[in-house]
């Protein structure tokens, strides 16, 4: 014990703070007892003195011990380390959480924009996202922003964006690739869209796949290039890419509008006989659209009876198909008759129902029956789109209302409907109905200044509206324009 006691007592004396005297002597006569009380002590917390008790001999109150175990405290000493004010350090959490917020609110603001289709406001706030020290390029963002200029009609910025995102060194993917082919595609740019094709073949991780060639075929049918669809089907079989039901029905969608009928029955017929690419319900919809669209009502309808006999269901859209092609005949009777059975068959009624809906009376010129059936689709919560607002503008415009265009675009932009060249158009030719040549022009201004393209439908519109009032002049310089937008 007593070499207990010595070996703590060489440890006090080492120790700068506490006095040399008789440090030794006095533990060397301590009762083993209380050598072991005072090497209990010298880890306990030292007892505070008050006025109101003293300690008693042994006692320690118990406190936080502050050093590590096996060391001596000695005596306290204050801490003299500064410690950051409790302001600075909520400035800090509140300058992180600002920025935190921000960051969220940009982020929020660019998928508002991409899902409200306003191309432009969205590139905007993405230039903005790009300058700041947090920004991380993702592939999904700008997977979404190359659709949203593709379906804007905007190939060139789209080009421009993907080349960004190359610079960021943000790694390219097949995906992306047929994002900016579709872009080309959607402008009927075939020449660009079959440039990047062969860049993809090129680069051994984007290799085309079913979905870039589909979107090529597309393009090729939609422009009634039909040589160059067989090409590309023999490209697909050189590199072992099976066409899908997707790539079959958009050549059936594609033959069918060209009236090559043989062609797509003998699409039709391959594809029964495939298993594969089974017809589905896109086929049927494909088909009965067909014929719908040209006014072929009882060739729809026995497509339809086929391909119910076939084993495929109807979905909300095939209603829509039918409802829309029922509208454009006046056959309001089975319009009705369909949207009834949607109804007993418990399939909702959607943006596009009411549309067609509203379209059958716009296209008459049936203002009351078009107000009602969209109030009645306002107040079940139906969200309205552009072609919601098209075929209200074309009504009321068929109907004399000019008064009630002013009112239905001034509603729109309070709805925040996306203004797309189709949009245009339709104020455009209410306007040429109205004969306000003046405020077709500021229109068509205010179409360029929101960077809508005009189309072969804009321009044909207003060379109409000018040859009538004899203004050669401004049909040479509207074709001028026409020209340069082409190159």
């Amino acid at each position: 014990m007593a070499a207990v006691s010595l070996s703590f007592s060489s440890s006090l004396t080492q120790h700068p703070f506490l006095p040399q005297d008789n440090v030794t002597t006095k533990h060397r006569v301590l009762h083993p007892t209380a050598a072991s009380r005072v090497f209990r002590c010298a880890f306990a917390s030292p007892v505070r003195k008050t006025s109101s008790s003293s300690p008693t001999p042994g006692s320690s109150s118990p406190k936080k011990r502050i050093w590590k175990e096996g060391e001596f405290p000695g005596i306290s000493l204050p801490n003299r380390s500064k410690r950051t004010p409790i302001k600075n350090v909520k400035k800090t959490i509140d300058r992180k959480n600002n920025a935190k917020a921000w960051a969220s609110t940009v982020t929020e603001s660019l998928s508002d924009y991409i899902q409200k289709k306003q191309w432009l406001q969205a590139l905007e706030v993405f230039e903005m996202l790009r300058k700041q020290p947090f920004y991380q390029p993702k592939e999904g963002t700008y997977m979404k922003l190359l659709v949203l200029l593709g379906k804007s009609g905007q190939p060139h910025r789209a080009r421009h964006l993907f080349d960004t995102m190359v610079e960021e060194e943000l790694e390219p993917t097949a995906e992306l690739y047929t994002a900016l082919l579709s872009a080309y595609c959607r402008s009927n740019l075939i020449d660009e869209a079959f440039e990047i094709l062969n860049q993809m073949k090129t680069l051994p991780l984007c290799q085309p796949d079913v979905f870039t060639y589909s979107t090529l075929i597309k393009a090729c049918v939609d422009n009634s290039h039909f040589e160059l669809v067989q090409t590309l089907y023999n490209e697909m079989s050189e590199r072992l890419i099976t066409p899908n039901t997707v790539t079959q029905n958009i050549v059936l969608n594609g033959y069918g509008k060209a009236g090559k009928f043989d062609q797509m029955e003998r699409v039709l017929s391959d594809m029964l006989e495939n298993n594969t690419c089974r017809p589905d319900v896109w086929t049927m919809n494909t088909i009965i659209s067909l014929f719908g669209n040209m006014g072929q009502i009882e060739m729809m309808e026995n497509w339809y009876e086929k391909f119910r006999n076939f084993g495929i269901e109807p979905e909300t859209r095939t209603f829509n198909i039918l409802i829309g092609a029922y509208g454009k005949k006046r056959m309001y009777d089975k319009m009705s008759s369909v949207m009834e059975y949607m109804r007993k068959l418990q399939f909702p009624w959607t943006t596009s129902t009411y549309n067609n809906v509203i379209e059958a009376f716009s296209d008459v010129g049936d203002a009351k029956n078009m107000e009602l059936t969209f109030d009645q689709m306002r107040s079940e919560g139906m969200k309205a789109d552009t072609k919601t607002f098209c075929c209200l503008i074309k009504g009321y415009a068929n109907a004399g209302l000019f008064h009630r265009v002013v009112s239905s675009v001034k509603l729109a932009g309070k709805l925040d409907i996306p203004e797309n060249t189709s949009f245009y158009n339709a104020v455009i030719s209410a306007c040429t109905k109205a004969e306000d040549l003046m405020e077709m022009e500021r229109v068509f201004k205010r179409m360029k200044e929101k960077q809508c393209q005009p189309n072969a439908v804009t321009y044909s519109l207003m060379v109409e509206a000018y040859r009538k009032e004899g203004m050669n002049d401004k049909i040479y310089d509207l074709e001028q324009e026409k020209q340069m937008t082409e190159v």
